[in-house]
């Protein structure tokens, strides 16, 4: 990949949801944001570089109308987010245990977003405006069975006419059936995408005793050109260009909250890639970006908190 004059465009598809973290049950207290595992993508991605828009649909609530404003107020173009008259956005708790480790309360059944191409918002059509398309297991999860397998072909068709489709599996059991359904639909994913970025542990949940290289070798089967397999403070290994690269990272000083480590490590890596970075130092770009967000709670951190871009991004 290569650095451009004009900005790559990129969709990121998916979910907002709002957000309740620092919770205090005996107050009753707690902080209200907005996040979703793509939105995190694209914020990140969007403070990094121009050219991000979100492609998920919305209520006509308040809720919903501050949502827009955020996504606004970070650069992000939402000029095909829908907005579903009697649909409202889903909500999830975080609790967070001594060591940062998170643990998630949902209530999403109902959500707008579930209605994404479906007759409100963008339309399977939309994505051909896109030179890089990204989405996650989470965005496949909530989408009925026939938008799911119809997604999945127009992505294949635009891999193949040279679009770039990105794919996190991000795999949250509550949201499938079972592990098979996840699995089939993570499987169709894999042979539509050209760059995989999936966890250790996602993988691992749905195929136990696998190795790092077993699950690597499994999804370059299907024919994915780049895949960075996430293993949390271990650091990613690399599969691309003819080679397999382990990458050996600092630990971060301060974790507080993991939510957003591994959508902000994504966003790290895509950043770099399209800066024309070599999927090593894109690796290290994600790296420092997710060792940044999980020293503050939350999956979005303040943009005053973000690292330098251009070191960031540097080659």
């Amino acid at each position: 990949m290569s650095a451009q004059s004009e900005p790559v465009q990129v969709a990121c598809i998916g979910e907002c949801m709002i957000e309740l973290s620092q919770l205090d049950l005996e107050s009753g207290q707690a902080r209200v944001g907005f996040a979703g595992d793509t939105l995190n993508t694209a914020v990140y991605l969007a403070r990094l570089r121009p050219g991000v828009s979100y492609l998920t649909n919305l209520g006509a609530d308040a809720f919903s109308t501050r949502m827009l404003a955020m996504f606004t107020e970070e650069g992000i173009d939402c000029g095909l987010i829908g907005r579903h008259e009697t649909r409202l956005p889903g909500i999830y708790s975080i609790e967070c245990d001594a060591a940062g480790e998170r643990s998630f309360r949902y209530w999403r059944e109902a959500s707008a977003a579930r209605t994404l191409f479906s007759g409100v918002g963008p339309s399977l059509d939309d994505l051909s405006r896109f030179q890089v398309i990204y989405l996650s297991g989470i965005t496949m999860a909530i989408l009925p069975e026939k938008v799911r397998t119809d997604l999945v072909l127009r992505l294949q068709t635009l891999r193949d006419a040279g679009h770039m489709v990105v794919f996190d599996s991000n795999y949250r059991p509550r949201l499938w059936a079972d592990e098979a359904a996840a699995r089939a639909a993570f499987d169709a994913m894999w042979a539509a995408c050209s760059l995989a970025l999936p966890s250790f542990d996602d993988e691992e949940k749905l195929y136990p005793g696998n190795s790092l290289a077993q699950v690597m070798d499994r999804i370059a089967a299907f024919g994915v050109a780049e895949v960075v397999l996430k293993n949390g403070a271990a650091g990613p290994l690399i599969r691309a260009e003819g080679r397999l690269v382990q990458t050996e990272f600092a630990r971060s000083e301060k974790v507080v909250d993991t939510t957003g480590a591994g959508d902000s490590f994504n966003a790290g890596y895509l950043a770099a890639r399209l800066n024309g970075a070599a999927p090593e130092a894109a690796a290290a770009a994600g790296h420092r970006l997710a060792c940044r967000v999980i020293a503050y709670p939350g999956a979005v951190i303040p943009r005053s908190a973000m690292p330098d871009k251009a070191e960031l991004l540097k080659e």
